[in-house]
């Protein structure tokens, strides 16, 4: 072998084990995030990109309401500088995981400045169904993690305008599709209230047999009502989602004789190779499956 094919291969090694130094170090500096459940990690992962790493506590097509913490969980967020949340009462397992967790994280209450939708005695937690709201989860997102990590602050700022931007569109789109559906005919079943803040954004109304949150069964009396609202009146559509046993919402569509317009994703995303593998996916695909069921 050359002298100078020898000093070649030299220098081709050094810089290889120079990178494999320097590969993980800045894996290791990157932000360590935990959000709660996979809509909060998408949009944290959109906020933070390549200057975080996010773990999701409740993963695709979980259901947070009645998720139950494993001891994986409390190290998760023993080794987390911020742990985002929800609020509003929808992670009701969590206040007590993070203080059994022993860590330091901070916790971001990522609908801080939502004006909470009620609901008998409780306030609905699902604030991210109106894509006006998401928009406030990003800007608490954006400002937790500049305050975390101020040397990435622009990248933080940088990273959530162009998402908001996105967000913007989405917005407009869902609000044209609902335009396209006959005013008479905006009106569906779902398997639990969800999708109140949709509604009261977008003018869709929802009606549901279970409460804001998925923790107990309807009783007969509150499916009786259901069915004879339903049949008095004329309710296109029943959807099934993809958190809940389809088994009483298959139930109401046989008693009733209404169609069943698809599955609406409302709490959870799905897997990568799934409908709504992100947030903006998910709504994209909701509002397909409600005007195809609602305009045919």
């Amino acid at each position: 072998m050359s002298v100078l094919r020898k000093s070649s291969v030299f220098v081709l090694c050094a810089a290889l084990s120079l990178l494999s130094v320097i590969l993980p170090a800045r894996a290791q500096d990157k932000i360590h995030i935990v959000a709660s459940f996979s809509i909060l990690g998408d949009f944290v992962r959109n906020v933070g990109g390549e200057r975080v790493a996010v773990t999701t506590l409740v993963g695709p097509n979980g259901d947070a309401h009645v998720y139950t913490p494993s001891p994986t969980d409390a190290k998760k967020i023993a080794d987390a500088k911020l742990v985002v949340v929800n609020g509003l009462g929808f992670e009701g397992w969590l206040p007590r995981l993070v203080k059994s967790s022993g860590g330091k994280a901070t916790v971001v209450t990522a609908t801080q400045g939502i004006a909470p939708r009620k609901l008998d005695s409780h306030e609905d937690p699902h604030a991210w169904q109106s894509v006006a709201n998401a928009k406030l989860y990003v800007a608490n997102i954006r400002d937790a993690l500049a305050k975390a990590d101020p040397a990435g602050a622009n990248a933080y700022k940088a990273n959530a305008e162009a998402y908001l931007a996105k967000l913007a569109v989405l917005d407009n789109d869902v609000k044209a599709a609902v335009a396209s559906i006959p005013k008479a005919r905006r009106k569906v079943i779902s398997t639990h209230d969800a999708f109140g803040y949709f509604a009261a954004a977008y003018g869709i109304e929802f009606i549901a047999p279970q409460g804001v949150s998925t923790d107990s069964e309807p009783s007969a009396k509150d499916i009786a009502v259901i069915i004879t609202q339903l049949k008095l009146s004329k309710i296109p559509a029943v959807f099934l989602e993809n958190i809940a046993d389809p088994r009483l919402m298959r139930r109401i569509a046989a008693e009733t004789g209404a169609k069943i317009g698809g599955t609406l994703y409302s709490d959870s995303l799905t897997a990568e190779n799934g409908d709504a593998p992100t947030y903006i996916d998910m709504v994209r695909h909701n509002i397909k499956a409600l005007t195809s069921a609602l305009t045919s």
